[in-house]
């Protein structure tokens, strides 16, 4: 009986740490007007991954995106733009998600 218990007290417990501990990532999808060629390309890659809060980053040059996701605990999407102008970039937010 006190097993039973202690093993529905640990279990309670595990979930709400696992609760506390989750991150609020975030991805948003910018359009970046001014990435035209291979070079804008690798200069958005070489400035932007430096930003705080930022986990991981992809480029589309034919469709001129960059799409980031990052903890929203760290950063945000005014702070990202921010981070693109920089370097004289600006970026449109086309899309902003929650991950799951």
């Amino acid at each position: 009986m006190m097993s039973k218990k202690l093993i529905t007290l640990l279990a309670v417990l595990f979930l709400s740490i696992g609760t506390a501990l989750a991150k609020d990532f975030r991805t948003v999808v910018f359009k970046v007007e001014q990435m035209m060629c291979q070079n804008c390309e690798k200069k958005v890659k070489d400035n932007i991954k430096f930003e705080k809060g930022m986990k991981k980053f992809t480029t589309d040059l034919k469709a001129k995106t960059v799409t980031i996701t990052y903890d929203a605990e760290k950063t945000n999407i005014e702070q990202l733009k921010a981070g693109f102008k920089k370097f004289k970039y600006e970026a449109v937010v086309v899309e902003d998600k929650k991950e799951e």
